[in-house]
């Protein structure tokens, strides 16, 4: 007996047409479900609070060590400073500290790895959630120290410390620092004719 399937016939997997009908029913419910696609920029999305958006300077807090700039895998960081001497009371001579005078992030380079803010020990750079800056012009994506102490408004603020979590490293070296300048409590000796009145 001949395979009907051979002939042109059903190879009875359903009735003709059926994905056609399974096609048009995924198309029907799409059409008629709500949609969950929010119309930017109509509608501002809701981001995480620690989410990378663009890199905020605390210029205050640079002390020129270079190190955001030498990590940096892309080289977008470009920073320039001069020393100043400081007249320290009671200093032999005066110290020399140094001043910034440029610190500029080319953000038409840079990719967000934020090694930059990893590494600075001093806490200058932060994330900010920020990522609508752009330009017509990419020379305008070179933001100087003054246009990323700017981004520092809209810096969050840190997370709460866990009540339950470990102390953070500066408040255990404070409170051990603490525990050494206070003065040993001094053993209290009795007067000499104390035990022999108790005694009699």
């Amino acid at each position: 007996m001949s395979d009907p399937s051979e002939h042109g016939g059903s190879s009875g997997h359903g009735l003709p047409g059926a994905g056609l009908v399974k096609g048009l029913a995924v198309t029907l419910k799409t059409m008629t479900s709500r949609s969950t696609t929010q119309q930017y920029p109509d509608v501002a999305p809701e981001l995480p609070p620690r989410s990378r958006g663009v890199i905020a300077l605390s210029e205050e807090n640079c002390t020129v060590c270079m190190l955001c700039a030498r990590e940096c895998p892309d080289w977008c960081i470009y920073i320039d400073s001069h020393k100043e001497e400081v007249a320290v009371p009671g200093a032999a001579r005066p110290r020399q500290r140094n001043v910034l005078d440029k610190f500029d992030i080319d953000f038409s380079l840079c990719m967000y790895c934020g090694i930059c803010v990893e590494v600075c020990p001093f806490d200058a750079l932060y994330w900010s959630p920020e990522f609508e800056y752009a330009e017509y012009d990419i020379k305008d994506l070179l933001h100087d120290k003054d246009h990323l102490g700017q981004w520092m408004a809209t810096v969050p603020p840190p997370p709460a410390h866990d009540p339950n979590g470990e102390p953070a490293k500066e408040e255990t070296a404070a409170a051990r620092k603490a525990a050494a300048a206070r003065p040993a409590p001094s053993a209290v000796r009795p007067e000499p004719g104390a035990d022999a009145g108790s005694a009699s």
